[in-house]
């Protein structure tokens, strides 16, 4: 591997990485080099399973349970990969519920949940890890978004205006830190083999999948290997931008 495209030497905390893309990246960041901090809230058995996989393949990792929608608790993951790694340098804010419901019949309660659990988790993780990247004047945000952030869909205000909203936070916070040495990116994935699409009608995703122009569904794995070079030496110029992973869904 390119040295610039290895994560050797570095440390990174993974949100939500018991499953799904998250559990892709926490293992793609471990063949790297990378020495993980695997958070999950719910999942231990899976966290713990991801923990093993990188142990078994000579890397580093450690599972720490934290609701990140949750100041105490997202400010506790971050001491946890200082204090267990001696250093933070990536930091990947891929936590994420959907609740999804046409917005007349949508409860107050799904709103809230949708929007802590992806937006307000982002605000308290980023601003717990950007006070120790400041002083070394060094780090990588990765904001791990969505299509819906982009373009919309019906049934899921809540979760679109999370992602929307992960979208503006990291271009401003691009701008507030990029003197210091920080970049903060998104990831925009489209329709990605996770949990969250088995719920999903078969005739919603086929009719999905007609908006796009590859003609399939993304895998988790791809969109780790942008996490990845995002967070290399390889990406040191790129701040502030938003990288699609959506088969073409959201040509902008």
């Amino acid at each position: 591997m390119s040295e610039i495209l290895s994560l050797a030497g570095k440390v990174a905390v993974v949100t939500g990485a018991s499953r799904g893309i998250g559990r892709a990246i926490a293992l793609e960041f471990g063949r790297r080099g990378a020495a993980v901090i695997v958070n999950y809230h719910r999942s231990a058995e899976a966290a713990e399973a991801v923990v093993a996989e990188i142990a078994t393949a000579g890397g580093q990792a450690a599972a720490f349970r934290a609701d990140v929608s949750l100041a105490e608790q997202a400010s506790a993951l971050i001491a946890f990969a200082v204090e267990t790694f001696g250093d933070l340098h990536i930091l990947v804010n891929n936590a994420g519920v959907t609740r999804d419901m046409l917005l007349m019949m949508m409860p107050e309660e799904d709103w809230d949940v949708v929007v802590n659990t992806n937006l307000k988790s982002t605000f308290l993780c980023s601003k717990a890890a950007v006070k120790y990247m400041l002083r070394k004047r060094s780090g990588r945000i990765i904001n791990i978004a969505s299509v819906a952030g982009q373009m919309g869909n019906p049934g899921q205000t809540n979760y679109s205006a999370s992602k929307a909203g992960q979208i503006g936070f990291t271009k401003a916070l691009a701008r507030e830190v990029a003197g210091r040495g920080i970049t903060v990116n998104a990831i925009a994935p489209g329709l990605v083999e996770t949990d969250i699409l088995q719920s999903m009608p078969a005739g919603a995703l086929e009719a999905a999948l007609k908006l796009v122009p590859l003609g399939r569904l993304g895998r988790p794995e791809e969109v780790a290997w942008a996490a990845a070079f995002l967070a290399s030496d390889a990406a040191a110029y790129i701040t502030g931008q938003v990288l699609g992973i959506d088969g073409g869904m959201a040509m902008m």
